[in-house]
């Protein structure tokens, strides 16, 4: 994981993008990878921790109707949050993560392990939806390698 974290702040820093991050279930476990690499500080400035419907609304701008309609783990909820984050703390890039970490929470249309991931990468948006298994700890952690693979993808094109 600290590779991949490096190759990304690598890219940032060849690109001159500032990078933010909007989580959920990962509760700044993507933040800490990423600020784990020395020179991040020139690129990352702020992340959010939007645990809370209420958190992703005020904080990062999701709109109260998409979480209505589609719910806080969802693509659509995470591709605003990388949108909100990205506008908020004026960056070029930000990684969103939204899920059910369990071991409660889950339901039939939404099982525990379900995490969505949005990228935002100089005005583009992403989503991708993963179904991750093991405890909360593995969920969380899988969550981290899937949204820097994401990341090291879109800073990569």
């Amino acid at each position: 994981m600290v590779d991949l974290a490096s190759e990304i702040v690598h890219l940032l820093a060849e690109k001159k993008y500032r990078i933010t991050t909007a989580e959920s279930c990962t509760g700044g476990l993507i933040a800490g990878t990423l600020v784990d690499v020395p020179g991040i500080s020139e690129w990352f400035q702020e992340g959010y921790i939007t645990y809370s419907n209420e958190a992703k609304t005020k904080l990062v701008g999701v709109s109260a109707d998409t979480l209505a309609t589609y719910g806080a783990v969802s693509a659509q909820t995470v591709e605003e949050m990388a949108k909100g984050a990205a506008m908020h703390a004026n960056a070029q890039v930000a990684i969103a993560a939204s899920g059910i970490a369990g071991p409660g929470g889950g339901t039939d249309e939404k099982p525990v392990g379900l995490v969505y991931l949005g990228c935002y990468c100089d005005g583009m948006v992403i989503s991708e939806r993963h179904q991750f298994m093991g405890d909360r700890s593995s969920v969380r952690n899988q969550s981290v390698m899937a949204a820097l693979k994401l990341l090291h993808q879109m800073l990569s094109k």
